[in-house]
């Protein structure tokens, strides 16, 4: 094993050493990389000193791109609407950020600027010049006094210091303390946070993620000592929301330095850009000096997991969360650094790769999610599909366009179009569309069938028949030729309000279905993974007889405390932040006095599960970040998004060529608008 360290070798501290050769790719036009000791030369030249690694990309390591990135949109199209981006709440690095969708675009032409720069007080002072094309809501000013500064409070009880310079631009700073409700800490919260304080994993002495479980109880870890990006996710957001952004950073960049390992299983490497399941930081002794030892990250990207099945939605979650540092602490360079640019750009190629695939939508193999064994989800899970599509939404806001990057810009807008397309129309499930599935013609061949997935009206299941409400639907967990499986699959259902994949009306829809259902989707314990859970002879043969995904247990329609964070963002973008307090009011009855367990079983969500593992830190986290977003509006704001309608108006399918029959999607155009 090839080590280099960052600190001096001592038997009293171990020092880190992380081993990373790349895969040589044409996608760079340069040689593959290798990080040995105290550098790393990359495929694009960047290289990181020794302190630099061990601080996960401090103030002074890496390379940024610059002030003037912009919002992409393919070249040539109508998206050009300008999107102002607030700074962090509570941080010192805020910053607004006027970004252009137009590619080569001039942004010294745009008749907004933003320049900015730190005063005396520390503060960042932002530059605005020419309102013209600023689509801002207007402020509402309380007080204003007349001399070298101004007071003004504006909506949110933001407080800004405003002034004028002696050229006459208007001059916002923003002030060190926000106002915000003051509420102390209830018992449950306090124990929450030590125990999610006490799962923290350190490498070289910093921060870097929480281990899945840290269940004193337990005598057989296997990989719940690990740090998992999907489990990680609510614990940053808890962390971002509470004003500690380090442990976020170093996560996100000691993931990226993992992402290009060469794992193998039977001699075969899987794509480039694949991020790690999971990683442990191991202590082993320096070869040749056995009174010092050394750290050393050990990802698994699935070669040792349970079913040997790659991640596919840790890229996916690295890049939301990406996003959401971004978005809550202000700071873009992170952003905007070379080597995580590559990184997202290694993760768009490797989701965006063309094959046999007809459909927009991301086949994958079952196991490659949440729901990580065998449960019939196989081909295009909807959980996937709304992730991809989330990651799609950010890398577009993230990427620097230039002539290396410029076909990927046009191809992650051409995906989202089609792919939001796709998902509406033929995933959406509802009174209505049952009845227009019942009465399916099969066999149909033309480009103009109404049953273009040649469905069998038998396939609809009983309790589909007496279960689903007469307003109200959901979207399916899954699509593939001749199959449609109708079970409700939380997660994905939840994520696709959080990005709009769903149209308002159908966020509405799935967010009154829950309410219809509360008793089979919530009952005891927010909130089931699936419904409903697959029994009998059914069981059998989806999961091999799987005995941990016994029927209303683990995957199989088991209560997942941690999804409650994810219900209550997608409450509080549709304005319905009662719902999330409801099932928020009945987690805490049960999560401390049962030790927040992993999953609860039962139809009712009554029992701790069978193999549940206790303390489960995404459980804990998921309590802590609801209780955070519920009392900071304006931080879940930051992290859904809205409806771009510019997206759904354009359709790059051949079939709009002459001789070609026209393209489907715009016979739909009504529904889907």
């Amino acid at each position: 094993m090839t080590t280099g360290g960052c600190v001096g070798i001592s038997a009293v501290k171990p020092y880190c050493a992380i081993l990373i050769r790349f895969r040589s790719s044409s996608l760079f036009g340069a040689s593959p990389g290798l990080f040995v000791g105290n550098s790393l030369t990359s495929r694009v030249g960047s290289s990181f000193c020794c302190q630099s690694c061990c601080e996960a990309g401090g103030s002074g390591s890496g390379y940024s791109i610059g002030s003037s990135r912009k919002e992409f949109g393919a070249s040539g199209s109508v998206w050009h609407r300008p999107r102002f981006f607030p700074g962090s709440h509570g941080s010192n690095n805020n910053r607004g950020v006027l970004l252009s969708p137009r590619v080569g675009s001039d942004f010294r032409n745009n008749s907004t600027s933003v320049e900015s720069s730190v005063n005396q007080s520390g503060f960042e002072r932002i530059y605005i010049q020419g309102q013209g094309a600023l689509n801002l809501k207007p402020l509402v000013i309380e007080r204003i006094e007349i001399g070298d500064s101004v007071v003004q409070e504006v909506e949110g009880n933001l407080r800004l210091d405003v002034g004028v310079d002696d050229s006459g631009v208007l001059i916002r700073e923003e002030a060190k303390t926000r106002s915000k409700v003051e509420r102390g800490e209830s018992v449950i919260e306090k124990e929450a946070w030590k125990l999610l304080r006490s799962a923290i994993v350190n490498y070289c002495g910093n921060p870097v993620g929480t281990v899945a479980a840290n269940d004193p109880g337990d005598k057989q870890a296997l990989n719940y000592d690990q740090v998992f990006i999907r489990d990680f996710v609510p614990s940053a957001l808890a962390f971002l929301l509470n004003g500690d952004a380090e442990i976020v950073k170093n996560f996100l960049l000691r993931n990226l330095q993992l992402q290009s390992w060469e794992k193998t299983v039977d001699c075969h490497s899987p794509g480039q850009g694949l991020m790690p399941a999971s990683f442990k930081v191991r202590t082993l002794p320096v070869d040749g000096n056995e009174s010092a030892s050394e750290e050393v990250l050990d990802p698994d990207f699935g070669e040792s997991a349970i079913g040997r099945v790659a991640p596919v939605d840790s890229g996916l979650w690295w890049i939301i969360l990406l996003r959401a540092y971004g978005k809550i602490t202000g700071d873009c360079t992170l952003q905007e650094r070379v080597d995580v640019q590559t990184g997202i750009r290694l993760i768009m190629n490797l989701c965006l790769t063309d094959g046999f695939d007809m459909f927009p939508t991301l086949l994958v193999t079952d196991g490659s999610c949440m729901i990580d064994r065998r449960m019939g989800i196989h081909g295009h899970p909807l959980e996937i599909q709304a992730l991809f599509y989330s990651a799609l939404r950010c890398s577009r806001e993230m990427l620097v366009v230039h002539d290396g990057t410029r076909k990927l810009v046009a191809a992650i807008n051409n995906r989202l179009s089609a792919l939001s397309f796709h998902i509406r129309e033929y995933y959406w499930l509802d009174m209505g569309k049952i009845n227009e599935i019942y009465r399916y013609k099969t066999e149909e061949y033309s480009t103009e069938a109404v049953n273009k997935f040649n469905i069998y009206p038998e396939q609809i299941p009983s309790w589909l028949v007496d279960w689903i409400p007469e307003s109200g639907g959901y979207l399916i967990g899954n699509l593939q030729p001749a199959h449609m499986d109708f079970r409700f699959f939380t997660l994905g259902n939840l994520w696709a309000i959080v990005s709009s994949l769903g149209t308002a009306e159908q966020n509405r829809g799935i967010l009154e279905l829950i309410d219809t259902k509360w008793d089979d989707l919530i009952a005891h314990m927010p909130l089931k993974v699936c419904y409903p859970a697959l029994e009998s002879e059914e069981w059998r043969i989806i999961t091999g007889s799987d005995p941990k995904n016994t029927p209303w247990s683990y995957h199989n329609g088991g209560s997942w405390p941690t999804l409650l964070w994810q219900f209550t963002l997608a409450c509080m973008k549709m304005g319905k932040p009662e719902l999330a307090r409801r099932a928020v009011s009945l987690a805490e009855k049960k999560l401390s006095s049962d030790n927040w367990p992993e999953y609860y079983d039962t139809k009712g969500g009554r029992f701790v599960g069978k193999q549940a593992r206790l303390f489960q830190t995404w459980t804990i986290a998921g309590y802590l970040t609801s209780k955070k977003l519920l009392e900071n509006p304006g931080m879940a704001s930051l992290l859904y998004w809205d409806e771009d309608y510019e997206l759904l108006q354009s359709c790059v399918c051949g079939l709009n060529k002459p001789g070609r029959r026209k393209c489907s999607r715009f016979a739909a155009g009504s529904r889907t608008l």
